[in-house]
């Protein structure tokens, strides 16, 4: 049965602390074990966790498997759960690690947002994750940053096929919610023009070190969309500071200039007494258009942290230094106790 929208993405608003990013199921950065796999998604779920993500490219469907055979005995409408068309998997050689993910699955990911992609690649994902339905499907990685001058192509191919293969399977209530998981918003604001979207996960573009990005937000929710805050720690140096081992931002080393920023947000957290990942973590949920964040972790451990950070009380001071410093923008909304 189609779900509204208004009634699903308040859904997704009630679905626990934050979501969680199934990246850590398919080895992202490291291996892990099934064992670990299933451990981490229960541990989400004790947490109060009920919204789950996941891709085919994570592990070239390896997270997808582990998600599944994690969640596939819980109540289905106990739980939201969303997969990502894009990329189809082909059988391919094994590799130790490929794109970040280690002991992959034997397959090559191709990118394809055709109308028939986007069909094939739903129907592969219920397969891999042996549940009969997905909740929510977003678009992988479309846009300039990931396709550089395949964009136009990749972008056409979306518009004229992908999009209409989404829209047909939210109308005919295959699926109940349907947008992008993109690390940009320009193509957010392309997409819009070409397709009816109801959610937007979007990867480190509004944090609390990049604030530019608000004015879309507002823009989304104005118009009834839905955004899910990922990459909230900007690849992490929201999450370990400037101190230590050379900060990560945006998936690569972090410049000077983010380096000197987030140092100057360490200092009012210092005065404060604040974890920065806990700042970091709010401030992007506090959006009213911000429907959830997500976050991948691999162990239960870092789920009940993450579960304690975003549940941290912080003083409304806090925010104010951080104002006043010119830290957070004047037209950012920012936690109330």
């Amino acid at each position: 049965m189609k779900t509204s929208r208004t009634a699903f993405l308040q859904r997704l608003a009630a679905s626990g602390p934050f979501g969680f990013g199934a990246s850590t199921l398919g080895n992202l950065y490291r291996q892990i074990d099934d064992a670990q796999a299933r451990a981490t998604v229960n541990g989400a779920w004790d947490q109060g966790v009920r919204y789950f993500d996941t891709a085919p490219f994570y592990g070239f469907g390896l997270s997808e498997r582990r998600l599944g055979d994690a969640l596939r005995e819980r109540p289905r409408d106990a739980f939201l759960l969303s997969t990502k068309v894009g990329r189809l998997l082909v059988p391919g050689g094994a590799a130790d690690e490929r794109f970040g993910f280690h002991s992959p699955m034997p397959f090559d990911p191709v990118y394809d947002y055709s109308y028939d992609g986007v069909m094939r690649s739903v129907e592969a994902s219920l397969h891999r994750l042996g549940l009969a339905r997905i909740d929510v499907l977003l678009m992988h990685d479309l846009g300039r940053l990931t396709h550089g001058a395949d964009h136009d192509r990749t972008f056409a191919e979306a518009v004229d096929g992908g999009f209409r293969a989404m829209t047909e399977l939210r109308d005919t209530g295959v699926v109940s919610a349907i947008g992008l998981g993109v690390n940009e918003i320009a193509v957010c604001e392309a997409s819009l023009a070409h397709a009816d979207l109801d959610l937007l996960m979007i990867a480190g573009r509004y944090t609390l070190l990049e604030q530019e990005a608000e004015r879309f937000l507002a823009q989304c929710g104005a118009r009834g969309i839905g955004v899910v805050g990922a990459g909230v720690y900007n690849s992490g140096i929201l999450a370990t500071g400037t101190r230590g081992e050379p900060p990560h931002y945006d998936y690569g080393i972090a410049p000077e200039e983010v380096i000197g920023r987030v140092a100057a947000i360490e200092r009012c957290c210092e005065q404060f007494g604040v974890p920065l990942p806990a700042a970091a973590l709010q401030f992007a949920a506090a959006h009213p258009a911000v429907a959830t964040v997500v976050l991948g972790t691999g162990s239960p451990d870092r789920i009940k942290q993450t579960a304690d950070l975003i549940r941290l009380p912080i003083p409304a001071a806090f925010w104010q230094a951080l104002r006043a410093e010119g830290l957070v923008s004047g037209d950012c909304p920012t936690p109330t106790a």
